[in-house]
């Protein structure tokens, strides 16, 4: 059986405590609501709004809370949207994804006493006393899977497929790149940009470019947009790799791994820290390799055992700070 460090679908409550020990939870769980406001891409994107959605489902059956989502359509219903959940009277307003940052800054501002969390954002000493950032390394995951694709191509030639190129996604294409040129110094690495989370269509065409350009893995961290890279790399037979949850499912054969980030996990210990009566306003909480909230997937079968060993090492490594992994 391979053996990887990888992420396992158990939730490791006990890890990141978020401030201390945890206090009896409250004995009215039933009387607390959980509104998730979702970016562009919607609960169904295969990515991040569907990770956190599933955490939030998680402490829901754990604990009896209220849990609602509401979609996004367009970037223009933000402010709006949150406005509906305020009126709704959540006790916390997640909102999912770094497109998000503006609309919760502005809306933790203007309601002081609304708890806000956000995920893919660090507002670092900007940060309201009102909103919980939850983020993760996502240049770690970048990279391991960039070891993945250095190891395992065939053509010397790989791909990145980003959604928007902000802040987060760059920090995936940095990651994977380093990871590239670690694992496989004469391999050439293709870049290109979606400028779109919800975009497959654009996706599959940027792929089949790649692709015909003699790529043989394409690594995409574009939400719904990398659907499109996964579906051209099945019409290919060759590789994609997937982002955020394991993206197996959609190209058994053809999904190389997916750089896993456990969104899930991140909002799950979040709201349980409102549910504890811990909620730290003003706080960033940052997950990554050391406590397994970031790494591959699972599903290993398409990736040979060599290496997953050298993987494993430089995993390692990382953990013990032998590897700094650049972010920029």
């Amino acid at each position: 059986m391979k053996k990887i460090l990888c992420l396992g679908t158990t939730l490791m409550l006990s890890m990141l405590a978020l401030v201390g020990c945890s206090s009896s939870s409250e004995s009215n769980n039933d009387d607390l609501k959980v509104t998730m406001i979702t970016s562009v891409g919607g609960i169904n994107d295969q990515s991040f709004n569907q990770s956190s959605w599933e955490g939030l489902q998680e402490i829901e059956k754990d604990f009896g809370i209220k849990v609602n989502y509401i979609e996004s359509k367009q970037e223009a219903e933000y402010a709006t949207n949150i406005e509906t959940a305020v009126d709704g009277g959540a006790d916390l307003i997640l909102g999912t994804g770094f497109p998000m940052q503006q609309a919760i800054l502005d809306a933790a501002k203007n309601y002081p006493d609304q708890k806000f969390a956000i995920v893919d954002v660090d507002y670092g000493q900007d940060t309201p006393e009102n909103v919980v950032c939850i983020t993760f390394t996502e240049e770690q995951a970048g990279y391991i899977v960039g070891l993945v694709a250095g190891k395992e191509t065939k053509t010397n030639k790989v791909g990145f497929v980003g959604g928007m190129d902000n802040e987060v996604i760059k920090k995936f294409e940095v990651g994977y790149k380093a990871g590239v040129a670690e694992a496989n110094p004469d391999a050439d690495v293709q870049v290109q940009y979606v400028n779109s989370f919800v975009d497959a269509a654009k996706g599959k065409s940027i792929a089949q470019q790649m692709y015909s350009n003699g790529a043989d893995i394409i690594f995409s961290a574009a939400g719904d947009s990398g659907v499109g890279v996964i579906e051209m790399a099945k019409e290919k037979d060759l590789y994609a790799i997937g982002v955020d949850r394991d993206q197996s499912s959609l190209a058994p054969e053809n999904v190389l791994t997916s750089a896993m980030k456990k969104v899930n996990e991140g909002v799950y210990n979040t709201v349980k820290s409102l549910i504890d009566g811990n909620f730290e306003g003003g706080s960033t909480l940052r997950f990554g390799l050391e406590d397994n909230s970031v790494g591959l997937a699972p599903t290993t079968n398409n990736i040979s055992q060599e290496t997953l060993d050298y993987v494993n090492e430089k995993i390692e490594q990382i953990i013990n700070n032998e590897i700094t992994v650049p972010s920029k």
